[in-house]
């Protein structure tokens, strides 16, 4: 069963990248919407993540087939894209040319390749792929274990706390903690777990599922460091405050439990459309507004021009590359016989 909301939420969280992506290279706004705060929509996506993982996968049996078939639909979610960017950065920069993104040298396209850290936006790809492995060991517990899945989860979750994480700064043995993005962006993914798992089980009373509750997503821009009422440093901490995890879990379940599906603002065919090419418009808007940004036009009409050109450059890679191959793979995976017919 599809949520169509989650659509929307895939599209809002691509736009906020965008949005502050464009701010901090243009200063437009003052950049107000700028300053990291690109990072809530990648907070956004990774609860989506963990909770479709759960959602679509937890209840099915953990076998060979079915893992085969996880791994092989996540990796023609994700990776030719990915490969295609990185392997045209690493050609392109060793060109002289910045179009796409930095990757100089040999060890730094390595590290991209075997998803150790990314540069600029594609530092979030290393830990979705990481993401994809730790949910098979939950897969694992699902059908007589559960519990050790929130037993885990919690484990986890304080042994981060005790030992200072989520932080970036500093080192394991001169190796800097800002490589292993998976630290600071695991509560995240789980708590997109938790609520996947129990989003058929959870029965919400009828009085609670309101319009209303889309309001929340307000909270959002609240974050930002221009806006946010809090006076404190901790208005800046993004990854390393656990009260934004909070806010964003709190906004990502009212949005998603509460809000009755029928949502106007949430189920319609702009969000629909933006959210199939989000993946897309994330990894290539940046260059884009970057090559816009050197024109002699104002501001707004930059604004225009990047977002429609990453619209087009997006639904171009989404059309032609994207979705033809990631069908392609479905198609193989899902002609290949499976155990239960395969002959001894």
């Amino acid at each position: 069963m599809e949520i169509r909301k989650l659509n929307s939420l895939r599209a809002l969280a691509a736009l906020i990248v965008f949005f502050t992506h464009f701010s901090d290279i243009t200063n437009w706004l003052g950049g107000m919407l700028g300053g990291g705060s690109g990072a809530y929509g990648v907070m956004l996506f990774f609860l989506l993540s963990g909770f479709l993982m759960s959602y679509l996968y937890i209840e099915k049996g953990f076998n060979k087939d079915n893992i085969v078939r996880y791994f092989s639909a996540r990796f023609a979610r994700v990776i030719p894209l990915y490969l295609v960017v990185v392997l045209a950065s690493y050609l392109l920069s060793n060109n002289g040319s910045s179009v796409l993104y930095k990757i100089p040298d040999t060890e730094t396209l390595i590290a991209h390749l075997l998803f150790i850290y990314g540069e600029s936006v594609l530092w979030s790809i290393p830990p979705e792929i990481h993401f994809y492995f730790i949910f098979t060991l939950f897969w694992a517990m699902s059908k007589n274990r559960t519990g050790y899945i929130y037993l885990s989860i919690l484990a986890v979750m304080l042994l981060l706390f005790f030992t200072n994480y989520p932080r970036i700064y500093g080192d394991i043995n001169g190796v800097p903690y800002n490589l292993f993005s998976v630290l600071r962006t695991l509560p995240f993914f789980f708590v997109g777990v938790m609520l996947g798992m129990n989003y058929r089980s959870l029965t919400i009373p009828y009085y609670l599922r309101k319009h209303w509750f889309v309001l929340t997503l307000g909270f959002i821009p609240l974050l930002y460091p221009a806006f946010s009422p809090i006076n404190s440093a901790d208005k800046v901490r993004m990854w390393l405050s656990y009260e934004v995890l909070l806010v964003m879990s709190s906004v990502f379940f009212c949005v998603v439990f509460l809000v009755p599906d029928n949502n106007i603002l949430l189920a319609n065919r702009f969000g629909d459309f933006i959210g199939k090419i989000s993946y897309s418009l994330y990894l290539l808007h940046m260059p884009i507004i970057a090559k816009v940004n050197q024109l002699d036009v104002s501001t707004e009409l930059k604004l225009l021009l990047s977002l429609l050109l990453s619209v087009i450059a997006a639904t171009i890679s989404y059309q032609f590359f994207e979705k033809p191959v990631a069908n392609l793979i479905r198609r193989k995976v899902s002609n290949r016989p499976n155990s239960a017919t395969r002959p001894a």
